[in-house]
């Protein structure tokens, strides 16, 4: 749950400032560092994160990726970043030739908004052409921050990570596959379809009439499955409402105001009304304590009795809504307090 407020916040700022950056430096600075930082890498400490760091590419010297991630002394992700307005597609070559010469385990290509995680499962020390995962941070999903989890500094795990990577690869190919063919279905797609259901002869006139029933199958499937769970899902959110109010009722019917906290409501009254109109004090009880607001608001807690056990107590708020218990022997004492009840008066007053 850290992990996921702490990408929306990252996401809101992208959002705020994107417009003001102007070069690949601020976007490190701006972006991309503070996503380094929230899986848990100091971005302050070599030993985990080393700027510039030197990729060699035959002779071809002074080569440098913007960053390194080490484990163990030892380089396990490289990160080349690039301005937040440019195209990432470009880039993959060079990404490439820094992963070959690094021998690193994963490689990152991003501009700050853009994500894109690659490893070599193809061959050995060659990086995949496509990556296996790739987010946008404004739009990031549940289950992709599930994936960057993985990436933390305290779940790292480079055989891990690999293992998953090969699944997440042909999972997104699928997801992308399917897509395209509820969009607009193939031909063999159809002919899948029409072959198990027509028993005559697929002619491309027939063909031509299973493309759309085909297509419209699809979408109806769709669209019935998604309201099928917004049902579902209705359906146990109204249950839940249901048992909550009647919780409620029950926690209410358990409530019961007694004699001594109706005067002693009346002695905070008393004390008060030198400062503001009665009607605007309320009391209202639970099964914890017998509560004193202003304005009926939750939000003005003026003081909090408890007079139910062999010890009374009063509970009185301060400016920043701290709460001091003090013990009283009788309700008489809360007169002792009148100073300090009717400075919690002033506190709402000057909001």
């Amino acid at each position: 749950m850290e992990l996921n407020n702490q990408l929306k916040v990252l996401a809101d700022k992208i959002e705020q400032l994107k417009e003001q950056i102007e070069t690949e430096e601020s976007t490190k600075h701006a972006f991309v560092l503070p996503f380094i930082n929230l899986l848990g890498y100091d971005s302050f400490n070599p030993t985990e994160v080393v700027p510039e760091f030197t990729a060699d590419l035959g002779l071809k010297k002074g080569e440098k990726v913007d960053y390194a991630i080490f484990q163990n002394r030892e380089p396990v992700m490289i990160i080349e970043c690039k301005n937040w307005k440019e195209d990432l597609k470009v880039h993959n070559s060079q990404l490439a030739r820094y992963f070959h010469v690094t021998e690193t385990s994963f490689a990152l290509l991003t501009n700050g908004i853009e994500y894109r995680f690659y490893t070599d499962l193809d061959e050995t020390n060659i990086m995949d052409e496509k990556p296996f995962l790739e987010f946008d941070i404004t739009k990031v999903k549940d289950s992709t921050i599930q994936e960057i989890a993985k990436f933390h500094k305290s779940n790292f795990d480079v055989n891990k990570i690999f293992d998953n990577a090969s699944n997440l690869k042909y999972l997104k190919e699928i997801k992308k596959l399917i897509g395209n063919e509820l969009h607009e279905p193939s031909h063999d797609f159809v002919r899948l379809f029409a072959s198990q259901v027509y028993s005559g002869r697929l002619t491309e006139r027939v063909m031509e009439d299973f493309n759309d029933i085909v297509h419209k199958a699809l979408n109806q499937t769709v669209n019935e499955t998604i309201n099928d769970r917004l049902n579902a899902a209705l359906n146990k959110e109204t249950e839940k409402q249901q048992e909550e109010e009647y919780e409620e009722v029950e926690e209410i019917s358990k409530i019961v105001t007694t004699e001594e906290e109706l005067e002693a409501f009346r002695v905070v009254v008393a004390i008060l009304r030198r400062k503001i109109a009665k009607d605007r004090i309320v009391h209202r009880d639970t099964q914890s304590y017998f509560g004193i607001l202003l304005d009926d608001n939750n939000r003005k807690p003026i003081c909090r009795l408890h007079l139910d056990g062999s010890k009374k107590y009063i509970s009185l708020f301060d400016q920043n809504k701290n709460t001091q218990r003090e013990q009283i022997q009788s309700i008489d004492d809360i007169y002792e307090y009148e100073k300090q009840l009717l400075q919690t008066i002033d506190y709402y007053e000057q909001e």
